[in-house]
């Protein structure tokens, strides 16, 4: 079992900007790739951003393109979701969650496919 730990999250005002990180603790898990989610209150889980486990492959859900990008630092075993221009509607509990496998699902936004998540961070934004 991979633990995952997210930080980053806070109160922010639209237009604004955070960096989510999300480590796994005492673990390597280069070798994982890893998704971003977020859950707003009475709304299902949705994909935000997911990357390979090289870096080299990423996905965006259509709603964050161009304003969110997904990182990673294999030195400090973290990975960063780097959001931007930040709206209202982004309000939500941002989850880091790795796959068991290096490459990105065929279908990287299923909840499904991610086998280890963390406990989230929650980011509000405000109008």
């Amino acid at each position: 079992q991979v633990q995952l730990v997210e930080s980053g999250g806070g109160l922010v005002q639209a237009g604004g900007s955070l960096r989510l990180s999300c480590v796994a603790p005492g673990r390597t898990y280069t070798s994982y790739a890893t998704g971003w989610f977020r859950q707003a209150p009475g709304k299902e889980r949705e994909f935000v951003a997911g990357i390979s486990w090289s870096g080299g492959t990423t996905a965006y859900a259509d709603s964050v393109k161009g304003r969110f990008t997904i990182s990673r630092d294999s030195a400090k075993n973290t990975r960063y979701l780097q959001t931007n221009s930040l709206k209202p509607e982004n309000t939500a509990v941002y989850y880091c969650a790795a796959t068991t496998s290096r490459y990105l699902p065929r279908a990287p936004y299923a909840p499904s496919e991610y086998g280890h998540w963390g406990q989230g961070t929650q980011v509000t934004v405000s109008s």
